[in-house]
């Protein structure tokens, strides 16, 4: 296969991961959550447990008119939900599934990851601003606040794994994963994970977007399917943050037996049992208030991603 070819493959796949893992996880949240509130809800959809419901859905927003106010901004809020969403796109083309199977290798892939996520914040900063709407834009600059407190730990916590594997390589760390590092880098993974979910403003990390508080942020004037690019976002960023996790945390590809070419199934497994916290956190968690938000990501998990820092030095030192 030439090199143009392959390239063109790659992308393809990942493209086509972007568009239906997203809608997976969105699928697989709403039946998780029915049962475990004991509210089914529609179950007609497709037949078989209602499982085109999130088709209908989407259907649904098609058919909802564009509205733009008189007042907004129109560049500027018709370019937000596709700076909230493409940034997760990039951010799956350079993570590695199996060996050899990666839409792009990047040199510094930990950091590349973890700097383009920060940038669909701009997404909800352009949403709030340019909809000429004073609720909108609170929305928008807690949601900043939120990503500037949260982006602290999960770079430090990101930070020890490449510390540990002497590489800021997603394939790197890979490859000089062992086994005992999950006990080892336990804390880091928590602290990765709880701040990425609070990046993402999932439950209970939701106060910026949630109905109860400033009638769903950044995003209360959109509607039709640039709302809708705006909850694709969130699941891409599910996604997303559970294969990073996976990737740094939970050995990615390597399986419990050995390489034994089924990297790509371990790799999504892992994947998704990540995925199914993320809905359980939902379900089982009360919304924290903002002062106990900001206080989490300050009080707590800065020092712990600093004491992990500290902790693999030493290891590294131990074992030179």
């Amino acid at each position: 296969m030439n090199d143009a070819l392959d390239v063109a493959v790659r992308l393809l796949l990942v493209f086509v991961a972007f568009l239906v893992l997203p809608l997976v996880v969105g699928q697989t949240e709403h039946k998780v959550m029915a049962h475990m509130q004991g509210r089914l809800g529609p179950m007609y959809a497709g037949g078989f447990h209602g499982w085109a419901q999130l088709v209908a859905d989407g259907v649904k927003f098609a058919q909802k008119e564009d509205v733009v106010p008189k007042d907004a901004d129109r560049r500027v809020f018709q370019l937000a939900p596709a700076v909230a969403l493409l940034p997760y796109l990039l951010v799956l083309v350079a993570i590695p599934v199996a060996p050899g199977s990666v839409g792009a290798v990047v040199d510094a892939g930990v950091f590349f990851a973890l700097a383009v996520m920060g940038v669909g914040v701009l997404g909800s900063l352009m949403a709030g601003w340019a909809s000429a709407n004073k609720f909108s834009l609170l929305g928008g600059l807690r949601t900043a606040a939120q990503l500037l407190a949260y982006e602290l730990p999960m770079l430090l916590a990101a930070a020890s794994v490449a510390m540990a594997a002497g590489t800021v390589s997603l394939t790197g760390v890979l490859d000089a994963f062992e086994w005992w590092w999950v006990p080892w880098q336990i804390v880091g993974a928590l602290v990765f994970f709880v701040a990425g979910l609070a990046e993402l403003q999932r439950p209970p990390f939701d106060m910026p977007v949630a109905d109860s508080e400033i009638i769903f942020g950044a995003y209360t004037e959109y509607t039709g399917l640039r709302f809708a690019l705006f909850l694709l976002a969130e699941y891409a960023g599910i996604v997303v943050l559970c294969g990073l996790t996976t990737v740094l945390f939970l050995g990615g590809w390597h399986g419990p037996w050995g390489d034994d070419g089924l990297g790509w199934l371990w790799t999504l497994l892992k994947t998704a049992v990540l995925a199914f916290v993320v809905i359980w956190l939902r379900v089982s968690y009360p919304r924290l208030r903002e002062d106990q938000l900001q206080k989490l990501a300050w009080t707590t998990l800065v020092p712990l991603a600093l004491a992990q820092i500290a902790l693999t030095g030493i290891v590294k030192v131990a074992i030179q």
